[in-house]
Parts: C-alpha cells; sequence; structure tokens
C-alpha cells in the first residue's frame, strides 16, 4: 500500500528500536507526562463540576431561585415599606412571568437565640407552610417535625441542625429569642419571645446554620417596624436558568422592587471555584508542557542521530518540507498517543469516580474524602465535555507546537556536510 514518505519514514522511526537508552527513555517520559497531564485534568476538572453542582444544590436548598425586595431609599438608606396590597400586585405580576413555577411571601429578620448559658446569632424567617415547600426544598431537608406544625400564632419554630447541638436543643425545648429594635424615642427596645421547637432540618452550609424556621404572622409580629426583610421567594422551572428568566422579569417589577437571583446572592462562591478551577487548569497543563519540551528534547536527538539517514534523503530528491514531514509525523505520534492515552485514563476515573474511591479506601485503608469535614458522603464527580474537548485540543495543540523546532532543524540539515565522513 502507497504511503506518503513523511508519513511512512516517521512512522518507521517510531517503530524502529533505537541503539540510544537515553533517547528511548525520553521518549517514554515525554508519552507517560503527556498521559498523566492530560488524565489528571479531566479527573480535577469532573471532581471540581461535581464540587460546583454539591454547591448549587445546597445553595438554593434552603433559599430559591430568586427574591424580590423592597428597593432602598437613597436618601435614608432604608427600604421603603410597601402595603400589603402592593406586594400582592407584586406578587400577581412574578407568578405570570416566563419560567415561574411558584412565589411565597416570606419575612426575615436578624435576632438572638439564648439558652443559658449560650447565645446564638440567627436568622428567623418568616414562612408559609403550605406554599414553601413549593419555593424551596426545605420539606426535604427536616429530620424531625413536619412544616404544618408552625401554625400560626402558636410560637413554633424549627431549628436547623447547627443550633441544636451548639445549643443542645430537641424537639418539645423552649427557646427564647432576642429581637433588637428601636423605640419611638430612639432608645434601644429589644423584644424577647419564648418559642417552642417542634422540628430540625439539616443544612448544607455552616452559614444557613443559624436559619430558624417560624410561621410568618408570628415574625411579622416580632419584626421591628411591621414588615422589615419582607419579600417574596420565587422558584424557576430550571435553576440553571435562573440568571436569564430574572433579567426577563426585573423590568416588569415597580420601581419601588428590586429581585435578585441565587446567582448574584452568592457570586462570591462561585468566583472562587471559577478561580480555582482556573489555576487548577493552568498549573496541570504545565505537566504537559513539560512533556512537550521532552518531545521537543527527544526529537533533537534523534535529529541529530539520524543526520545521515536525512542526508540521504535529500539526495534521492526529498525536499525540506519532507524531511520536516517525517519528524513532525514522528512526534504527533508519541504526543497524540499520549493525549488518547490520557483520555482512556482520565474518562475511566472520572466517570467511575464513586466506585474508586471507595475501593482505594478499603485496599490501602485511609480516608481520601473525610464526610464529617465536606458535609458530603462522597466525591463527587460530572464529567463536561466541553472540558473533555478543551483540555484535549490544548493537549494536541502543545504536542503539535513542540514538533515545528527540530523538523525545522532537520530541514536545514546540508547533505554534503551529513556524508563527507561517512
Amino acid at each position: 500500500m502507497f504511503h506518503p514518505l513523511p508519513l511512512f519514514v516517521g512512522l518507521r522511526y517510531v517503530r524502529a528500536r533505537t541503539n540510544k537508552f537515553f533517547v528511548s527513555f525520553i521518549t517514554w517520559a515525554s508519552l507517560l507526562g503527556v498521559c498523566v497531564g492530560v488524565a489528571a485534568l479531566i479527573v480535577i476538572l469532573s471532581v471540581m463540576n461535581g464540587l460546583e453542582n454539591e454547591l448549587r444544590d445546597s445553595l438554593v436548598a434552603l433559599s430559591a431561585h430568586a427574591r424580590v425586595v423592597a428597593r432602598v431609599s437613597d436618601s435614608d438608606s432604608q427600604p421603603v415599606n410597601p402595603s400589603n396590597a402592593e406586594w400582592e400586585n407584586v406578587q400577581r405580576i412574578v407568578r405570570s412571568g416566563a419560567g415561574v413555577v411558584a412565589v411565597a411571601r416570606y419575612v426575615e429578620i436578624q435576632g438572638l437565640a439564648v439558652r443559658t448559658p449560650e447565645m446564638l446569632p440567627i436568622v428567623l424567617r418568616g414562612i408559609d407552610p403550605q406554599a414553601e415547600s413549593s419555593v424551596t426544598d426545605v420539606a426535604a431537608s427536616v429530620v424531625r417535625g413536619k412544616l404544618t406544625d408552625l401554625a400560626a400564632g402558636s410560637d413554633r419554630v424549627m431549628i436547623s441542625t447547627v443550633i441544636s447541638e451548639r445549643l443542645g436543643l430537641d424537639v418539645g425545648d423552649s427557646l427564647t429569642v432576642l429581637i433588637p429594635a428601636v423605640s419611638a424615642d430612639g432608645a434601644p427596645s429589644p423584644r424577647l419571645r419564648e418559642l417552642t421547637v417542634v422540628g430540625i432540618f439539616e443544612v448544607g452550609r455552616s452559614e444557613q446554620g443559624t436559619l430558624v424556621l417560624a410561621n410568618i404572622d408570628d415574625v411579622r409580629a416580632l419584626a421591628p417596624g411591621g414588615g422589615a426583610g419582607e419579600g417574596l421567594r420565587v422558584r424557576f422551572r430550571d435553576a440553571l436558568s435562573a440568571s436569564v428568566l430574572s433579567d426577563q422579569l426585573r423590568p416588569k417589577l415597580p420601581n419601588d422592587f428590586e429581585l435578585f437571583d441565587w446567582t448574584q446572592d452568592n457570586a462570591n462562591y462561585f468566583r472562587a471555584v471559577k478561580i480555582e478551577k482556573t489555576m487548577m487548569s493552568l498549573i496541570l497543563m504545565m505537566i504537559v508542557a513539560v512533556a512537550a519540551f521532552n518531545i521537543v528534547a527527544m526529537l533533537v536527538m534523534v535529529v541529530t542521530d539520524k543526520r545521515t539517514d536525512i542526508a540521504i534523503l535529500r539526495t534521492f530528491g526529498a525536499s525540506p518540507r519532507r524531511v520536516m514531514g517525517v519528524f513532525i509525523t514522528q512526534g504527533l505520534v508519541i504526543g497524540w498517543l499520549g493525549v488518547a492515552l490520557g483520555l482512556i485514563v482520565g474518562l475511566g476515573v472520572g466517570l467511575n469516580i464513586d466506585t474508586l474511591v471507595p475501593f482505594l479506601q478499603q485496599t490501602f485503608h485511609f480516608q481520601i474524602f473525610d464526610p464529617d469535614v465536606y458535609d458530603m458522603p462522597s466525591i463527587p464527580s460530572e464529567v463536561r465535555w466541553p472540558n473533555v474537548v478543551i483540555i484535549s485540543v490544548s493537549a494536541l495543540l502543545l504536542t503539535g507546537f513542540a514538533t515545528i523546532y527540530p523538523a525545522i532543524r532537520a530541514s536545514r540539515t546540508a547533505p554534503a556536510e551529513a556524508l563527507r565522513y561517512e
């Protein structure tokens, strides 16, 4: 079968057994380096994608996809206090928005949970027990009790597992809540209320560990000004589309109201994850870059070793471009074989990490991922194919560029000079 000369000779050089041990060692080291770099990139980014998904799920579990609040007045930096009719009008507007699944009213105030001798800052959130399950996943997080126990006027609350552990509270215990307030003459006038714990819910983040749930009417009665911190929680059809759907909904709201989606409320978390993924990708890509430099060194030594062969090819009429093609072929085969092996290893680990990690932990008797520290039962992983394509193309380009200099050097070999002492 006919093969182009650069491809035929280049593949022969790849298959040939060289008597230069150092050249052979660098060849295998280069192939292994590319393989390890590509596999590490795929596995690490898959794990970070899984952690990002876990973070997103925990963020929206106890808070809705978006929230509507009263706009803060520019003159006194105080929120506008809309009437109940205005809130109902806004609720109708939001409910008619594209992609909106459910809307529910809420009230939030800052307070202090007191149980002698401990005190803990809390966020007391008033909810409608009937509508809350439609906008958040709090019902699925309840480990003891149920939301319907939060009847209006009963002074009942549900606390997080964090508060339960720190204050030693259980279902049926009483909890004193102190709400800061200011009287008409400007003097501090804190309000104390004795509440009964009727349920406990699990939280995914320590920041949500200070959350206490109560009936919305009970919290309104405690709220300074009779409505501070009131708003609407909105659930969209898809959490990932919340930013786009929120942009479509904002122009429809009256001027005294503004809307924030969950990506805005938690922008710092995802900015940090994005920076970590970018830096990790750059660091791991350095492994591929080092392997590419090894390919350069290997090909330069091959060119030096094959000067006689190059001179003979030139004597038989091979052009400098064809000579370049020989060594580009050899470098690309080594580099691209490393990329292919890296893809196989990386995808194999990334897609089966939930099986491999328990096996390694049981075999070597050590814990890779402590669930008590990370609040996750296992290492999450999600292979995103755009990431795989970008990693593969980047590695292929790096190994491709690594062949250019040795190939140019080979094409400039003078036949007469190379054969002078042969």
